[in-house]
């Protein structure tokens, strides 16, 4: 009877677990890592992204893991020593590998984008372009990552990029729901435009309402399943350093004389430039007839006129090309009328921070801190603000008018509509820039890997089948009792 006992007791053991299901039971996702460089007219900055290799709806859910910032210039500078472009990056490289897995490191894509500074480089000089990037190119293949190339973006793709950064980190496009444990569309995704402003140029992007002229393929993308069309125009050589180049040339031009008048600049400061500089930028070309080719010396004084100010950058942008067309902004430039909210980042950001000018400030709150700001003289301002550089300084002025410049001439935003901009510089732990996006919309490229499976039992089947044969054994043992 005991025999018997035990035999039934294995024979129903056997039988449950050859009734239970064999299937794939998908492994944990792995983590992917990609690699950045941004690479502006006036410095160079790494930025490392990681996401789940379970992509969602073949966009990776990305975050950023490092940022650095390169020690040095922008790498257009160094067009008369090209090696020194690439070993600025050795220091941000190093820190790099040290956050990455050293198993992983040689699967990490890695790309550096180069923006206006560049794109004016290679105008100018495009066999100087050529060797940077090469040198780049042979550093960056040094180190054990998946090197997918150095290149020039252009103004286009520099704006659109930075559309998606926005728009992902304020999860415009997708957003994680506790209650259903995976990411979902929000049902009104509020999208918002992209004002960038850099040193050489400055990009808007947003989607206006309507039909639009004249899309093009940068403007074209899918992102978690869904398609966005947007309008994103470059303007190169209105980022503010070239700005304030060609505004300083056109006094000049304008006066001809040895002490030139300059009403952005703070009262009682003054600045010696050679006219030979105007000749190391395509915004401030020697083909223009009126600049000769004298390398004499010329000194800007400040005058700290704010009217005056706004007076002569307004002569910097061509509106006449726009007749009286309400879809143009200048220079004949072709843009529908703006929409929606903005995010307005890089130099719009940081001009406004140090004006003290915070979010929610009317339009005429702005104006008046920009010209009380103007007409304060060098010697209050030196020693109001000690520790900002103080190349940087006198030229806060010009900035804030040409911001505004910018924003209300041009773009057309107006009383309304100004308080439909936000000026910040991050969203999240994030930082705001193209590179983001234009790790995300490469991740598109990056086929999806399929789940690693493994053979074995549902969890539930499991339970079940753990329940019945304890039941059994009990049931065994009472019998063996009895």
């Amino acid at each position: 009877t005991t025999l018997l006992g035990v035999l039934v007791t294995l024979s129903i053991i056997t039988l449950v677990l050859s009734l239970v299901k064999i299937e794939d039971v998908a492994l944990p996702p792995t983590v992917k890592y990609g690699m950045v460089f941004d690479a502006g007219s006036s410095h160079t900055s790494l930025f490392v992204y990681e996401w789940d290799s379970d992509k969602e709806n073949d966009t990776g859910v990305v975050s950023q893991t490092l940022s650095c910032d390169v020690q040095g210039p922008g790498i257009s500078s160094y067009a008369n020593n090209p090696p020194r472009a690439g070993d600025s990056l050795r220091e941000c490289l190093d820190k790099a590998l040290k956050v990455v897995p050293a198993e992983k490191q040689r699967d990490v894509p890695a790309y550096l984008g180069a923006t206006a500074g560049m794109r004016l480089l290679r105008l100018q000089n495009s066999s100087a372009a050529d060797q940077i990037l090469a040198e780049i190119t042979k550093t960056m293949q040094e180190y054990p990552v998946a090197f997918r190339g150095a290149r020039i973006i252009t103004g286009e793709e520099e704006g659109a990029y930075g559309w998606i950064t926005i728009n992902y980190l304020l999860e415009s496009f997708t957003k994680y729901s506790p209650k259903a444990h995976t990411w979902v569309r929000p049902e009104a995704a509020n999208i918002l435009g992209a004002l960038d402003l850099g040193g050489a140029s400055t990009q808007i992007s947003f989607i206006p309402k309507g039909s639009v002229i004249n899309w093009n393929e940068t403007s074209r993308f899918m992102l978690y399943g869904y398609n966005y069309n947007i309008y994103t125009h470059s303007y190169l050589c209105y980022g503010q350093n070239e700005m304030v180049k060609r505004l300083a040339k056109e006094l000049i031009l304008v006066r001809g004389e040895q002490g030139v008048e300059h009403p952005c600049y703070p009262k009682d400061y003054s600045e010696t430039i050679s006219l030979s500089s105007f000749h190391t930028s395509p915004c401030t070309n020697a083909s223009d007839p009126r600049l000769s080719p004298s390398d004499r010396n010329v000194t800007l004084e400040g005058r700290g006129n704010a009217s005056g100010c706004l007076v002569a950058i307004r002569k910097l942008f061509n509106f006449s090309a726009c007749g009286q067309s309400q879809d143009c902004t200048f220079d004949g430039v072709y843009q529908p009328p703006i929409s929606g909210q903005f995010f307005a980042f890089s130099a719009f950001y940081y001009n406004f921070k140090f004006l003290n000018l915070t979010e929610g400030q009317s339009l005429a709150t702005v104006r008046e801190t920009i010209e009380r700001f103007c007409t304060r003289s060098w010697e209050d301002l030196s020693s109001s603000y000690p520790e900002e550089n103080p190349e940087r300084l006198p030229k806060y002025c010009a900035n804030a008018n040409y911001i505004l410049t910018l924003l209300l001439d041009a773009y057309k935003f107006n009383e309304s509509s100004w308080n439909n901009i936000v000026f910040q510089m991050k969203a999240g732990s994030a930082d705001v820039g193209w590179t983001l996006g234009y790790m995300l919309n490469l991740t598109n490229m990056i086929p999806a890997e399929a789940p690693g499976l493994l053979k074995g039992q549902a969890p539930s089947l499991w339970a079940a089948a753990i329940a019945f044969i304890t039941l059994t054994l009990a049931l065994g043992l009472v019998a063996l009792l009895l």
